[in-house]
């Protein structure tokens, strides 16, 4: 393969990793993500985790796969505004628990942070 397409696809691949993983944490520690499944969806919260970490395993090699690329772009778009209300939720809960500075600007800087991931999702569909 060219170094040109090799560097051409690095930005799907990375997508495609921080995905994978981001999955494969859902069932290694699921006890952070079950915090942040909002109490209004009906059913467990494991449950949710669990079906989020398939979900992104799932676009991570749809994002992986050049012939599903531009599908996995955009579905990878949608999942991180879709997880959106639970980094909100993250956010206001380490608020009112007073939980230490440190670990509630993380919470809070996970928000914006939404916003180049959905972009890069967005450029790695339309690269596709």
């Amino acid at each position: 393969m060219p170094a040109n397409s090799q560097r051409s696809q690095r930005p799907a691949k990375l997508l495609a990793g921080l995905l994978a993983t981001g999955g494969i944490l859902h069932f290694i520690a699921p006890k952070p993500y079950d915090s942040m499944i909002p109490k209004q969806l009906p059913g467990g919260a494991r449950a949710w985790t669990y079906g989020s970490g398939v979900a992104e395993i799932a676009v991570a090699t749809a994002v992986a796969v050049p012939r599903t690329r531009r599908l996995g772009g955009l579905a990878a778009a949608l999942l991180f505004a879709a997880v959106f209300p639970g980094n909100v939720k993250m956010a206001v809960d380490a608020q009112r628990r007073g939980t230490p500075l440190p670990l509630r600007l993380v919470a809070f800087l996970r928000l914006p942070l939404q916003i180049p991931l959905v972009t890069w999702a967005l450029k790695v569909r339309d690269r596709a």
